[in-house]
């Protein structure tokens, strides 16, 4: 793989004038929540983001949608049937199948991120290395040692990043973290997070037979640094998730999404414990269901809090949820006084006194709604400051979500060392088996 120029004259320049201008807005990040104040507008030409949008089916479409008013310069993709209607929609963007190419261009300010969960680490190290700006989709990476690494280059260069966990952007999320760090439900201890996927093969066999690769699909450059598999369309386009060559399985794709009010609320940093069970799942696949424990210390004077997490037709037992008819996705934070119902996709969070009759006094609102998830990548990225869902918060809100895949894998009770970055103990559990899980290995050629 050809080695990336760090510094380009021209790019340099356009950057300076983004760091330098007045942006429309002045952007604040307090506590990982956006606000805003507004100032003088811009004087500098310079309007729009130049992109390069990698991946740009599914998840890539509808990013693309939600940025189709920034300037789109190239648009990458290994399946030309989900490149034709992109193609159709911005003409004047370069096309590529190659991501390693397409972030080459020189004049490039940023780059949207939305490949399987496989390539997420080497296409948002090369973007940063040549410094741009990125927006990436969750989870952040495909391993621990990789979403560590995206945080340390993302601050090296000094770029602005987030992770696509848009429901961190929400009012919904936004009150339940008002609520819970008010104390209006008093301490909390325990939190269950659940829902009803994996909506895609897992603990299945991987398939016995080769099938012929489409003569729309670059399938060597889809599998890019995964061990080399022969095609077939149970991983392509959506069934990878299921599969640890690609994805991150049920708890990569929905922990993001539903464990980040519970980090964002409680101002959880990583679990020093880990345990989970789960349906059988073989050597390649994720299990169709299961239970994921952890167990995070106590914060300042906050106390430690025990985490459960269920996907599958799992959820928690009716003596805890009150309720035996739950819905299919949601958080509950068990809470001295109350409990409060987070639903999924960022909806208005319920409170319920443990007590009936008891009244709970809620703070009023005082966090200013935000923009919206991509736009607060936009104005941050054309202001030059942080976002709230930045590469820092996003990996260690990711890397959580991969120890609990690791706990799947191995037997017993896992002692999670935060700071050294490995599993330990001695107990008698086989970390060492656990600690080779935290990096891969990349098919040859393709080694960041």
């Amino acid at each position: 793989m050809p080695k990336t120029e760090l510094n380009r004259p021209a790019q340099v320049n356009r950057r300076r004038w983004l760091r330098q201008s007045v942006a429309a807005t002045a952007v604040t990040v307090q506590a990982g929540f956006w606000t805003e104040t507004q100032s003088a507008p811009s004087t500098s030409p310079l309007q729009r983001i130049r992109l390069a949008a990698i991946g740009v089916g599914n998840r890539g479409a509808s990013n693309l949608a939600s940025f189709s008013a920034e300037e789109i310069v190239a648009l990458c993709d290994v399946d030309q049937e989900l490149l034709a209607p992109m193609k159709a929609r911005f003409p004047a963007a370069r096309i590529f199948a190659d991501l390693r190419e397409a972030l080459e261009l020189n004049d490039l300010d940023a780059a949207v991120i939305s490949t399987p969960d496989h390539t997420h680490f080497l296409a948002a190290t090369l973007a940063m290395r040549r410094g741009l700006h990125v927006y990436c989709e969750k989870p952040l990476a495909h391993s621990v040692w990789e979403v560590r690494q995206l945080a340390r280059t993302a601050r090296q260069h000094q770029v602005v990043t987030q992770m696509g966990n848009h429901h961190h952007a929400s009012d919904g999320y936004r009150r339940a973290a008002e609520i819970v760090q008010s104390g209006a439900i008093g301490d909390v201890a325990e939190v269950h997070a659940w829902t009803n996927r994996p909506i895609w093969p897992q603990g299945t066999p991987r398939p016995a037979d080769a099938q012929p690769v489409p003569a729309y699909l670059d399938w060597d450059l889809w599998l890019g640094p995964a061990p080399h598999r022969a095609y077939h369309e149970i991983y392509h386009p959506r069934g990878w998730r299921g599969w640890r060559d690609f994805g991150c399985g049920t708890l990569g794709d929905m922990g993001p999404h539903l464990l980040d009010p519970v980090f964002w609320a409680l101002k959880l940093v990583a679990p020093t414990h880990v345990s989970a069970a789960g349906t059988p799942c073989g050597p390649d696949t994720f299990p169709a269901s299961s239970t994921v424990r952890f167990t995070f210390p106590e914060r300042d004077s906050r106390p430690a809090v025990r985490l459960v997490w269920y996907d599958g037709q799992r959820q928690p037992p009716p003596d805890i949820a009150g309720t035996d008819r739950l819905p299919g996705n949601g958080v509950l934070f068990l809470g001295e006084r109350a409990r409060l119902f987070a639903p999924d996709y960022g909806g208005s969070p319920i409170v319920i006194p443990n007590r009936p009759g008891d009244s709970i006094t809620l703070p009023k609102p005082y966090l200013p709604p935000s923009p919206g998830h991509h736009e607060e990548w936009v104005r941050a990225c054309k202001a030059n400051r942080p976002t709230s869902s930045d590469f820092d918060y996003g990996a260690r809100l990711t890397e959580t979500c991969l120890l609990g895949n690791i706990g799947l894998v191995c037997n017993g009770q896992l002692r999670w060392d935060y700071e050294r970055g490995q599993f330990g103990g001695d107990d008698g559990v086989d970390h060492e088996r656990a600690n080779q899980r935290l990096r891969r290995t990349y098919r040859q050629g393709w080694e960041v």
